[in-house]
Protein backbone atom coordinates (compact mmCIF):
# COMPACT_ATOMS: atom_id res chain seq x y z
CA UNK A 1 0.00 0.00 0.00
CA UNK A 2 1.45 3.44 -0.97
CA UNK A 3 1.15 5.31 2.30
CA UNK A 4 1.78 8.83 1.06
CA UNK A 5 -0.38 11.79 1.97
CA UNK A 6 -0.46 15.41 1.82
CA UNK A 7 0.88 17.70 5.34
CA UNK A 8 -2.18 19.85 5.39
CA UNK A 9 -0.99 22.09 7.90
CA UNK A 10 2.54 22.96 8.90
CA UNK A 11 3.86 25.46 11.78
CA UNK A 12 6.89 26.66 13.17
CA UNK A 13 7.76 24.90 16.52
CA UNK A 14 10.19 27.47 17.76
CA UNK A 15 9.49 29.32 21.07
CA UNK A 16 8.85 33.29 21.07
CA UNK A 17 8.96 34.36 24.89
CA UNK A 18 6.84 36.70 26.26
CA UNK A 19 8.79 40.30 26.74
CA UNK A 20 8.08 40.44 31.14
CA UNK A 21 9.11 44.14 30.86
CA UNK A 22 11.28 45.24 33.84
CA UNK A 23 12.00 43.37 36.57
CA UNK A 24 10.51 44.09 40.24
CA UNK A 25 10.76 42.35 43.46
CA UNK A 26 7.12 41.28 43.44
CA UNK A 27 8.42 39.66 40.08
CA UNK A 28 10.94 37.63 42.30
CA UNK A 29 8.66 36.92 45.19
CA UNK A 30 6.28 34.74 42.45
CA UNK A 31 6.90 31.47 42.08
CA UNK A 32 4.61 29.03 39.55
CA UNK A 33 4.76 25.71 39.32
CA UNK A 34 3.04 23.61 36.55
CA UNK A 35 1.88 19.66 37.74
CA UNK A 36 1.97 17.62 34.71
CA UNK A 37 0.93 13.78 34.02
CA UNK A 38 4.18 12.44 34.41
CA UNK A 39 7.88 13.16 34.02
CA UNK A 40 10.49 11.09 32.29
CA UNK A 41 9.01 11.19 28.90
CA UNK A 42 9.92 13.22 25.68
CA UNK A 43 6.84 15.38 25.61
CA UNK A 44 7.17 16.79 29.45
CA UNK A 45 11.03 16.84 29.20
CA UNK A 46 10.02 19.36 26.24
CA UNK A 47 7.53 21.47 27.75
CA UNK A 48 10.03 21.91 31.26
CA UNK A 49 12.64 23.43 28.57
CA UNK A 50 10.08 25.69 27.73
CA UNK A 51 9.01 26.73 31.56
CA UNK A 52 12.83 27.06 32.26
CA UNK A 53 13.39 29.50 29.29
CA UNK A 54 10.27 31.06 30.34
CA UNK A 55 11.87 31.74 34.13
CA UNK A 56 15.04 33.19 32.71
CA UNK A 57 13.40 35.43 30.31
CA UNK A 58 10.72 36.86 32.74
CA UNK A 59 13.21 35.97 36.10
CA UNK A 60 10.21 34.60 37.60
CA UNK A 61 10.48 30.95 39.50
CA UNK A 62 8.39 28.81 37.26
CA UNK A 63 9.23 25.16 37.55
CA UNK A 64 7.81 21.54 36.46
CA UNK A 65 6.79 19.11 38.93
CA UNK A 66 5.28 15.53 38.04
CA UNK A 67 5.41 11.35 39.43
CA UNK A 68 7.13 9.19 37.16
CA UNK A 69 3.78 7.45 36.65
CA UNK A 70 0.54 8.73 35.44
CA UNK A 71 -1.54 8.33 38.70
CA UNK A 72 -4.01 10.68 39.22
CA UNK A 73 -4.20 9.99 43.06
CA UNK A 74 0.00 11.27 42.59
CA UNK A 75 -0.97 14.24 41.04
CA UNK A 76 -3.99 15.48 43.51
CA UNK A 77 -1.45 14.77 46.25
CA UNK A 78 1.07 17.17 44.24
CA UNK A 79 -0.90 19.67 43.59
CA UNK A 80 -2.14 20.09 47.21
CA UNK A 81 1.40 20.05 48.34
CA UNK A 82 1.94 23.34 46.38
CA UNK A 83 -1.66 24.42 47.66
CA UNK A 84 0.03 24.15 51.38
CA UNK A 85 3.16 25.68 49.67
CA UNK A 86 1.29 29.06 49.07
CA UNK A 87 2.39 29.36 45.61
CA UNK A 88 1.52 32.32 43.02
CA UNK A 89 0.12 29.98 40.38
CA UNK A 90 -0.53 26.68 39.37
CA UNK A 91 -0.70 25.06 36.06
CA UNK A 92 -2.05 21.44 35.52
CA UNK A 93 -2.12 18.94 32.58
CA UNK A 94 -4.21 16.24 34.04
CA UNK A 95 -4.29 12.70 34.16
CA UNK A 96 -8.12 12.52 35.34
CA UNK A 97 -10.07 16.21 35.44
CA UNK A 98 -12.87 15.46 37.39
CA UNK A 99 -10.72 13.93 40.20
CA UNK A 100 -7.90 17.09 39.62
CA UNK A 101 -11.37 19.02 39.96
CA UNK A 102 -11.81 19.12 43.81
CA UNK A 103 -8.40 19.75 44.52
CA UNK A 104 -8.46 22.95 41.90
CA UNK A 105 -11.27 24.13 43.84
CA UNK A 106 -9.23 23.96 47.14
CA UNK A 107 -6.21 26.13 45.39
CA UNK A 108 -8.95 28.52 44.41
CA UNK A 109 -10.60 28.62 47.84
CA UNK A 110 -6.53 29.32 48.87
CA UNK A 111 -6.51 32.28 46.70
CA UNK A 112 -4.21 30.94 44.22
CA UNK A 113 -4.79 30.56 40.74
CA UNK A 114 -5.30 27.62 38.80
CA UNK A 115 -5.18 26.89 34.45
CA UNK A 116 -4.98 23.62 32.82
CA UNK A 117 -3.85 22.56 29.60
CA UNK A 118 -5.16 19.45 28.28
CA UNK A 119 -8.64 20.00 30.01
CA UNK A 120 -11.09 21.27 27.93
CA UNK A 121 -13.91 19.86 30.71
CA UNK A 122 -12.71 21.46 33.91
CA UNK A 123 -15.12 22.98 35.64
CA UNK A 124 -12.57 24.92 38.54
CA UNK A 125 -10.07 25.72 36.15
CA UNK A 126 -9.77 29.85 36.40
CA UNK A 127 -8.98 28.68 32.72
CA UNK A 128 -8.26 26.18 29.96
CA UNK A 129 -5.78 26.62 27.43
CA UNK A 130 -5.79 24.18 24.27
CA UNK A 131 -3.34 24.23 21.47
CA UNK A 132 -6.02 24.07 19.27
CA UNK A 133 -9.95 23.03 18.84
CA UNK A 134 -9.82 19.15 19.97
CA UNK A 135 -12.29 17.91 17.40
CA UNK A 136 -10.84 19.73 14.52
CA UNK A 137 -7.45 18.10 15.68
CA UNK A 138 -8.96 14.95 15.81
CA UNK A 139 -10.77 15.09 12.61
CA UNK A 140 -7.94 16.13 10.62
CA UNK A 141 -6.03 13.15 12.24
CA UNK A 142 -9.00 10.79 10.45
CA UNK A 143 -8.31 12.58 7.15
CA UNK A 144 -4.76 11.50 7.05
CA UNK A 145 -5.39 8.10 8.76
CA UNK A 146 -8.54 7.48 6.05
CA UNK A 147 -6.50 8.81 3.23
CA UNK A 148 -3.28 6.45 4.19
CA UNK A 149 -5.42 3.47 4.42
CA UNK A 150 -7.71 3.85 1.23
CA UNK A 151 -10.87 5.20 2.84
CA UNK A 152 -11.84 1.65 3.83
CA UNK A 153 -11.11 -0.48 6.58
CA UNK A 154 -10.71 -1.04 10.05
CA UNK A 155 -8.86 1.01 13.20
CA UNK A 156 -8.38 0.87 16.16
CA UNK A 157 -7.78 4.50 18.73
CA UNK A 158 -5.95 4.76 21.67
CA UNK A 159 -5.82 6.89 24.68
CA UNK A 160 -3.07 7.18 27.29
CA UNK A 161 -6.08 6.90 29.87
CA UNK A 162 -9.31 6.43 30.12
CA UNK A 163 -10.50 9.65 31.88
CA UNK A 164 -8.17 11.87 29.69
CA UNK A 165 -10.40 14.40 28.56
CA UNK A 166 -8.67 15.27 25.59
CA UNK A 167 -7.60 12.11 24.61
CA UNK A 168 -11.30 11.01 24.56
CA UNK A 169 -11.79 14.17 22.59
CA UNK A 170 -9.78 13.67 19.75
CA UNK A 171 -10.83 10.19 19.39
CA UNK A 172 -14.38 11.26 19.66
CA UNK A 173 -13.52 13.95 16.56
CA UNK A 174 -12.27 11.10 14.37
CA UNK A 175 -14.86 9.05 14.86
CA UNK A 176 -17.29 11.57 14.14
CA UNK A 177 -15.11 12.57 10.69
CA UNK A 178 -14.94 8.57 9.76
CA UNK A 179 -18.69 8.46 10.13
CA UNK A 180 -19.69 11.66 8.41
CA UNK A 181 -17.26 11.08 5.50
CA UNK A 182 -15.52 7.81 5.62
CA UNK A 183 -18.81 5.39 5.60
CA UNK A 184 -15.93 2.69 5.39
CA UNK A 185 -13.73 3.12 8.07
CA UNK A 186 -14.63 1.75 11.04
CA UNK A 187 -13.42 1.62 14.48
CA UNK A 188 -13.59 -1.90 15.93
CA UNK A 189 -13.74 -1.58 19.73
CA UNK A 190 -13.80 0.99 22.20
CA UNK A 191 -10.73 3.70 22.97
CA UNK A 192 -7.98 1.37 24.04
CA UNK A 193 -6.06 2.02 27.17
CA UNK A 194 -2.13 2.60 27.09
CA UNK A 195 -1.58 3.95 30.67
CA UNK A 196 0.52 6.46 28.93
CA UNK A 197 3.34 3.53 28.36
CA UNK A 198 4.89 2.53 25.12
CA UNK A 199 5.41 -1.02 26.21
CA UNK A 200 1.62 -0.95 27.10
CA UNK A 201 0.55 -0.13 23.60
CA UNK A 202 2.85 -2.79 22.08
CA UNK A 203 1.85 -5.21 24.15
CA UNK A 204 -1.80 -4.40 23.09
CA UNK A 205 -1.26 -3.83 19.73
CA UNK A 206 0.11 -7.53 19.23
CA UNK A 207 -2.90 -8.69 20.75
CA UNK A 208 -5.37 -6.83 18.75
CA UNK A 209 -3.86 -7.22 15.81
CA UNK A 210 -4.22 -11.53 16.86
CA UNK A 211 -7.89 -10.76 17.65
CA UNK A 212 -8.64 -8.58 14.26
CA UNK A 213 -5.67 -9.09 11.68
CA UNK A 214 -7.31 -7.28 9.42
CA UNK A 215 -6.97 -4.51 11.20
CA UNK A 216 -5.47 -1.49 8.71
CA UNK A 217 -5.01 1.61 10.94
CA UNK A 218 -4.26 2.78 14.48
CA UNK A 219 -4.76 6.05 16.24
CA UNK A 220 -2.22 7.41 19.33
CA UNK A 221 -3.20 9.86 21.77
CA UNK A 222 -0.26 9.77 24.21
CA UNK A 223 2.76 10.47 23.26
CA UNK A 224 3.94 6.92 23.68
CA UNK A 225 1.36 5.21 21.99
CA UNK A 226 2.71 5.63 18.48
CA UNK A 227 5.80 4.22 19.96
CA UNK A 228 4.53 0.91 21.09
CA UNK A 229 2.16 0.61 17.89
CA UNK A 230 4.93 0.96 15.47
CA UNK A 231 7.13 -1.34 17.05
CA UNK A 232 4.62 -3.94 17.14
CA UNK A 233 3.66 -3.52 13.51
CA UNK A 234 7.71 -3.27 12.79
CA UNK A 235 8.23 -6.49 14.62
CA UNK A 236 5.52 -8.47 12.51
CA UNK A 237 6.46 -6.74 9.40
CA UNK A 238 3.32 -4.86 8.87
CA UNK A 239 4.71 -1.18 8.28
CA UNK A 240 3.89 -1.47 4.67
CA UNK A 241 -0.15 -2.35 5.32
CA UNK A 242 -1.05 -1.07 8.73
CA UNK A 243 -1.08 2.86 8.50
CA UNK A 244 -0.16 3.95 12.13
CA UNK A 245 -0.57 7.99 13.15
CA UNK A 246 -0.89 9.70 16.32
CA UNK A 247 -0.25 12.38 18.92
CA UNK A 248 3.92 12.32 19.47
CA UNK A 249 7.43 14.41 18.98
CA UNK A 250 10.22 13.46 16.11
CA UNK A 251 12.21 12.48 19.27
CA UNK A 252 10.26 10.25 19.89
CA UNK A 253 9.20 8.41 16.59
CA UNK A 254 12.41 9.19 13.95
CA UNK A 255 13.60 5.92 13.94
CA UNK A 256 10.30 4.34 13.53
CA UNK A 257 8.97 7.34 11.05
CA UNK A 258 12.14 6.24 8.95
CA UNK A 259 11.32 2.56 8.81
CA UNK A 260 7.36 3.43 7.51
CA UNK A 261 6.51 1.99 10.67
CA UNK A 262 4.72 4.98 11.62
CA UNK A 263 3.60 6.99 9.23
CA UNK A 264 2.96 10.28 10.39
CA UNK A 265 2.83 11.83 13.62
CA UNK A 266 0.55 15.20 15.17
CA UNK A 267 1.65 17.58 17.67
CA UNK A 268 2.16 20.97 19.06
CA UNK A 269 5.10 22.16 20.66
CA UNK A 270 5.03 21.29 24.46
CA UNK A 271 7.59 24.16 25.83
CA UNK A 272 4.81 26.51 24.01
CA UNK A 273 2.09 25.24 25.85
CA UNK A 274 3.44 25.49 28.91
CA UNK A 275 4.61 28.99 28.14
CA UNK A 276 1.30 29.58 26.98
CA UNK A 277 -0.13 28.86 30.53
CA UNK A 278 2.80 30.54 32.48
CA UNK A 279 0.90 33.68 30.59
CA UNK A 280 -2.17 33.02 31.47
CA UNK A 281 -1.19 32.69 35.22
CA UNK A 282 0.83 36.26 34.78
CA UNK A 283 -2.51 37.89 33.31
CA UNK A 284 -4.85 36.15 35.55
CA UNK A 285 -2.63 37.30 38.71
CA UNK A 286 -2.55 41.14 37.45
CA UNK A 287 -6.24 40.71 38.37
CA UNK A 288 -7.15 40.81 34.05
CA UNK A 289 -9.54 38.04 32.48
CA UNK A 290 -8.89 35.55 29.69
CA UNK A 291 -10.91 36.63 27.02
CA UNK A 292 -11.05 35.43 23.35
CA UNK A 293 -9.06 37.67 20.52
CA UNK A 294 -6.34 37.99 23.59
CA UNK A 295 -2.60 36.97 22.15
CA UNK A 296 -1.31 34.95 24.98
CA UNK A 297 2.71 36.25 23.22
CA UNK A 298 3.58 32.41 22.13
CA UNK A 299 3.54 31.54 18.37
CA UNK A 300 0.34 29.49 17.93
CA UNK A 301 -1.31 31.42 20.63
CA UNK A 302 -1.93 34.74 19.35
CA UNK A 303 -5.63 35.05 18.90
CA UNK A 304 -7.09 32.96 21.25
CA UNK A 305 -10.95 31.57 20.90
CA UNK A 306 -13.56 30.08 23.18
CA UNK A 307 -14.65 27.06 23.39
CA UNK A 308 -17.85 26.59 22.68
CA UNK A 309 -18.77 23.89 25.13
CA UNK A 310 -16.96 25.66 28.15
CA UNK A 311 -16.39 29.22 28.33
CA UNK A 312 -13.59 29.21 30.40
CA UNK A 313 -11.44 27.21 27.66
CA UNK A 314 -9.65 28.56 24.88
CA UNK A 315 -8.06 27.37 21.77
CA UNK A 316 -4.98 28.65 19.72
CA UNK A 317 -3.95 27.04 16.52
CA UNK A 318 -0.64 25.49 16.59
CA UNK A 319 -1.06 21.45 15.52
CA UNK A 320 1.93 19.88 13.43
CA UNK A 321 1.59 17.56 10.53
CA UNK A 322 4.98 15.53 10.74
CA UNK A 323 6.07 12.45 8.35
CA UNK A 324 9.27 11.12 7.40
CA UNK A 325 9.80 13.08 5.13
CA UNK A 326 10.00 16.67 7.09
CA UNK A 327 10.58 15.19 11.01
CA UNK A 328 14.27 16.85 10.65
CA UNK A 329 12.61 19.82 10.49
CA UNK A 330 11.86 19.85 14.38
CA UNK A 331 14.27 19.74 16.93
CA UNK A 332 11.48 18.62 19.57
Amino acid sequence: MKKTTKVIALAAATAMLVTAGTVTSSAAKKRYVISVKLIGVGWFDNMDKGIKAWAKQTKIDASMTGATDASPEKQAKMVEDLIAQKVTGIGIVPNDVASIDGVIKKAKKAGIKVVTHEAAGSKQADANIEAFNNAAYGAVMMDNLATCMGNSGKYVAFVGTLTNGSHNEWVAGALAQAKAKYPNVTRVVDPVESKEDADVAYNKTKELLKQYPDIKGFEGSSANDVVGIGRAVEELGKQNSICVMGTSIPSMTNKLLATGAIDKIFFWDSALAGQAMLNMLEILNKGKKIKAGMSLNVKGYEKITVSKANPRSFEGAAWVIVDKNNASKYNI
